[in-house]
């Protein structure tokens, strides 16, 4: 195989910065009438990944403390899972920028 010593190389500028896509956290909070046990359900149903015992201790802090981070990561992502979890009647802060 055969290489062209005329070809041109382009470095790139090492000062370039790299912009993250916008991050987000979901914020369940505590209210009079979602049971331990529907909190649980949305949270192992709407979130990928949760476990049922997770969910079950996010509930309970929830009751506790009078609200939980349920969720951490892209901001698109955060967009949907607060809105399917607003549909089943959770009680949530706003979406928080990270």
């Amino acid at each position: 195989m055969k290489f062209s010593t005329n070809s041109t190389t382009t470095v790139l500028d090492p000062k370039t910065i790299k912009i993250k896509y916008p991050e987000a956290r979901i914020i369940v909070l505590d209210d009079n009438f979602n049971t331990f046990e529907h909190v649980a359900n949305c949270l192992v149903t709407i979130i990928p990944g949760m476990s049922e015992k997770r969910s079950w201790q996010l509930a309970v802090e929830v009751d506790r403390e009078g609200l939980a981070e349920v969720w951490r990561g892209p901001f698109e992502q955060a967009e949907l899972y607060h809105q399917q979890l607003i549909s089943r009647g959770l009680t949530m802060a706003p979406i928080e920028k990270t």
